[in-house]
């Protein structure tokens, strides 16, 4: 890049100044991670728009570190974010409006210039794959108090998940339960995401049980009510919880994003109607938006750049909840008489990533087809007659 084109980013791009950030702190924007040196102050030359920025403090030698706090942003051209380390608490905070201002012309004045990593553009194009559908109104709905995603805050959901964890979500546990880190977040702010509730079981009043079953298995009206009652109709918006989601679960590292994710990948691949009739646009996007996800995701070449990944071999077994709700998707697809071009175009793709990354097999007539569920799966359809509301 030659002079002139850099000074140009330098001076539209979005900086992100952070100050007095330990030695060897894990810190990460986007898809890219940095492990911090000793005259580190910040990145520089970030395109304007929707970021995730997180961080993880390191022991002095570089070898143990703390749950990732991460947070999401959304900032606009020659936009300066600063932030300052705060040594008690082991994390980044805000300085007062006086030393912003002044940290924020030093910037513009290119004082801080040399201690400035350069944001790597040539990754800009798989973050926007990753977050496309993600908007300031989506962060503003979704974020906790504080804006901060941390596994820190989330002992209830922890506790509250299924026995049987799988190694990831372990891992994650462990990580949490051996957290040496000071009180990073108040305990007034120990607050999660918020969500929105995906029901594991529809609940109808005044229906037959077969009704009851047929709105079970399949979950076309559990997704056109979610979209009517929470998402004001808008698919973009339930599409960038998604992305939210997945985000917050890879690089943030937290459980209950996790979660979150796989209720809403479970809600999508259990619809059987609404692929082919009322919502084929909204899962063309769907199965762009989880190609993306995975792709990334998996990529082998990754793990040695950003740590361990979290996309374990546990759940993304040939028995894992995802296997299982591709292969009836698939099924369903193929089987179809009149299946949308640009669907089944992406469905297809999606479908060679499985098997050509993770050796997933999807023929019919395995002992696997159908739809089968094990005793304690938490998807499972479960049948019941309830007094509420409908």
């Amino acid at each position: 890049m030659d002079p002139g084109t850099a000074l140009e980013l330098v001076k539209h791009g979005v900086t992100l100044l952070f100050l007095d950030v330990p030695q060897y702190t894990l810190l990460g924007i986007d898809t890219q991670m940095f492990s911090v040196g000793p005259s580190f102050k910040g990145i520089k030359m970030i395109p304007p728009g929707i970021h995730f920025v997180y961080y993880s403090s390191s022991t002095r030698e570089g070898k143990e570190f703390s749950p990732i706090i991460g947070f999401f942003i959304d900032v606009g051209p020659s936009e300066v974010i600063v932030r300052k380390w705060d040594k008690q608490e082991e994390r980044l905070v805000k300085v007062s409006e006086e030393e912003e201002e002044r940290y924020i012309q030093a910037v513009k004045n290119l004082e801080f210039d040399r201690q400035l990593g350069p944001y790597n553009l040539s990754h800009y194009e798989e973050w926007k794959q990753l977050s496309n559908f993600i908007t300031k109104s989506v962060i503003e709905r979704l974020e906790p108090i504080g804006g901060e995603i941390t596994i820190e805050c989330e002992n209830d959901v922890v506790r509250s998940s299924s026995a049987q964890k799988t190694p990831m979500e372990n891992a994650l546990d462990k990580q949490l339960k051996e957290s040496n880190s000071a009180t990073s977040v108040g305990e007034s702010q120990r607050k999660g995401c918020y969500y929105t509730s995906i029901p594991r079981v529809v609940k109808c009043k005044g229906i037959s049980g077969q009704e009851l079953t047929s709105l079970n298995l399949d979950k076309t009206q559990l997704l056109e009510t979610l979209l009517a009652k929470e998402y004001g109709c808008s698919e973009d918006l339930l599409l960038g919880e998604l992305q939210f989601a997945f985000i917050a679960f890879l690089m943030g590292q937290s459980l209950e994003a996790f979660f979150q994710w796989k209720s809403l990948v479970s809600l999508f691949l259990g619809c059987s109607e609404a692929p082919f009739k009322t919502r084929t646009q909204l899962f063309t996007k769907f199965i762009r938006v989880i190609y993306y996800q995975l792709k990334y995701g998996l990529q082998k070449d990754r793990i040695d750049e950003s740590g361990p990944s979290l996309l374990d071999d546990s759940w993304l077994s040939a028995d894992s909840f995802l296997h299982r709700l591709c292969k009836d998707f698939f099924s369903l697809l193929e089987d179809g008489s009149v299946v949308d071009g640009d669907l089944l175009s992406w469905a297809r793709k999606f479908k060679e990533l499985l098997e050509n990354n993770l050796g997933w097999e999807f023929q019919h007539g395995s002992a696997i087809d159908g739809m089968y569920f094990e005793e304690d799966d938490e998807f499972a359809p479960q049948v019941e007659i309830m007094d509420d509301e409908a």
